[in-house]
């Protein structure tokens, strides 16, 4: 733990030349479960000044590649080999932070060495304004050169400073500070795990989703810190805005491989659609040629048969692959039979208070056909509670909130996502609902569309209760796109989505032709949807923008 503090000042832009160190390497690894391959054939290292963003769908093997990296799994085949005394800093989504200390205490714990120093050094200046000889006062001053010395490069004097701004920037307030860890919620827990694993300064970071429950303050400053981080970064993240601002190159899980893609995020996007064209262009040829090949098969069984048959087949009669239907075609396909109301819901003048401390005052605004609104501002500013008042999960302490349309006038995706029945399937969840849109769309066009949302027919017949949480999440979304009310509610709904799915959901919200209400902390997502935006200052002050300012 001691060696951690000596990192605890990062260095300037213009100290950036240092030798390369490759803490971990992966050479030909394979891995599987249940006789199901997951990676195969795996080369990798992680070293310094590595900034390395990790995607995949859902079930392609982001966990199992960390895992691997951490050592808490073994490869089949293969071998993981780390440097002897790399120190490995893992955030889990799922925090693994625990106990009765709380998050300002396990923070000072991990300064120990510092503040037996701070301890010392106190006990010497109180010697040296004592009565001591001529000796005692030489060996006691050279003492405190060294303590000193000590201090100034061990980062002694700025530890307080950066315990107080990690805190602070994940959102800690001084009760918060002060509660046992234990007493956190979970997403409380996360900010914790993460404040902790960043001030442990590591010689390699892994994270896994950082950006859950963090606000875009938040968010921003993790992006400054991590580009300032000169030890190794890989992230699983979702967030395309903050792998735009964080990685130098993405690392995508595909058919059990790892496909490197050099640059940034948008560089990725581009590099991906070129590879994909080549791709497609060699399976073009491929297919012909083995068209051509089973032609010819089935020429030399008809000459077999009938020689005169064979002079009658043509070229013309090869079959092709379709390509299958665009995203957007199939999602405005279920869309085309429902209709909304111009005029959806008034709110007027809300005011709610959490205990002392006022929330939103005089809140107004209306809710009509075709909006796509962002509830905006930073964590713990009342963005949850104005989306429970709206939704009639909290009552305001004053104001009123009225719905213009019959029912189903709103769904809530957060309450959609609770109320999930373990023991239902994917299939009979989004076709059982009343009103649902999925009983007036073809079978068809429900089945391509939970498709789009990476439920496989195997998938689509499995009960809820046995999916991961991500695939519970998709679960829900695609009860909440195909419920047919003319309002969707969505609080933080690509939490725990992949960027497949999170692409899809965007698709469908831009064409569905009711209203969106959404908080997200996903700046890619909110600039792609939302139309407008009700800000929070954080201060109780609450704003109405046309367009999105997501700073």
């Amino acid at each position: 733990m001691q060696k951690h503090l000596l990192n605890v000042t990062r260095p300037t832009d213009s100290d950036l030349q240092f030798t390369y160190v490759s803490w971990i390497r992966l050479n030909d690894v394979a891995k599987g479960y249940e006789q199901k391959v997951i990676l195969r054939e795996v080369f990798f290292r992680l070293g310094d000044g590595d900034r390395i963003g990790l995607i995949g769908r859902n079930g392609t093997g982001k966990t199992t590649l960390l895992q691997l990296l951490l050592g808490r799994d073994a490869p089949d085949s293969g071998t993981v080999d780390v440097t002897d005394g790399a120190r490995i800093g893992y955030f889990s989504q799922f925090s693994e932070l625990n106990g009765d200390s709380s998050i300002r205490t396990e923070l000072e714990a991990l300064f120990a060495e510092i503040r037996s120093v701070e301890t010392e050094l106190t006990e010497v200046e109180q010697l040296l304004g004592g009565d001591i000889d001529e000796k005692e006062m030489y060996r006691l001053v050279d003492r405190q050169a060294e303590l000193l010395d000590a201090m100034e490069h061990r980062g002694g004097w700025t530890y307080h400073q950066a315990i107080d701004t990690a805190l602070s920037m994940l959102g800690f307030d001084e009760e918060r500070r002060d509660l046992p860890v234990d007493k956190l919620s979970g997403g409380w827990r996360n900010r914790a795990a993460l404040a902790k694993i960043l001030l442990e300064a590591p010689d390699v970071l892994l994270l896994d989703e950082p950006t859950n429950f963090l606000d875009v303050a938040g968010i921003a400053w993790l992006e400054r810190w991590l580009r300032d981080f000169r030890g190794a970064l890989l992230v699983v993240s979702h967030d395309r805005h903050f792998l735009e601002q964080v990685v130098t190159s993405i690392v995508e899980i595909e058919n059990n491989h790892l496909q490197t893609y050099d640059g940034s995020y948008s560089d990725y996007v581009q590099q991906k659609q070129f590879r994909l064209k080549n791709l497609e262009r060699e399976f073009s040829n491929e297919q012909q040629l083995l068209a051509y090949e089973q032609d010819a098969i089935a020429d030399r069984k008809e000459a077999q048969k009938n020689p005169s048959g064979v002079l009658k087949r043509r070229l013309a009669n090869i079959k092709k692959s379709k390509n299958p239907r665009p995203v957007d075609q199939v999602i405005t396909s279920i869309y085309g039979g429902l209709h909304v109301h111009d005029d959806l819901c008034v709110v007027e003048n809300l005011t709610k208070a959490f205990g002392d401390r006022p929330l939103f005052a005089d809140v107004s605004f209306e809710i009509h056909r075709g909006d796509r609104i962002a509830v905006t501002g930073p964590n713990g500013c009342g963005k949850s509670t104005l989306v429970d008042v709206l939704t009639g999960a909290q009552e305001p302490d004053s104001g009123r909130v009225k719905w213009k349309t019959k029912a189903p006038s709103f769904i809530h995706y957060n309450r959609v996502l609770d109320d999930l029945d373990d023991d239902d399937t994917v299939t009979h969840s989004v076709n059982a609902m009343p009103d649902s849109l999925a009983l007036t769309a073809t079978k068809k066009d429900v089945a391509r569309f939970l498709t789009l949302l990476q439920f496989s027919e195997l998938d689509q017949k499995a009960r809820i209760g046995t999916l991961s949480g991500g695939q519970r999440a998709r679960v829900a979304l695609a009860q909440c796109l195909l419920f047919g009310a003319g309002t969707i509610v969505l609080d933080e709904p690509t939490n725990h989505l992949d960027l497949p799915s999170t692409q899809v959901l965007e698709r469908a919200l831009v064409a569905f032709p009711g209203a969106v209400v959404i908080v997200s902390h996903d700046r890619f997502f909110v600039e792609k949807v939302a139309l407008r935006q009700i800000a929070f200052d954080g201060q109780g002050s609450v704003r109405q923008i046309a367009g999105v300012e997501m700073n």
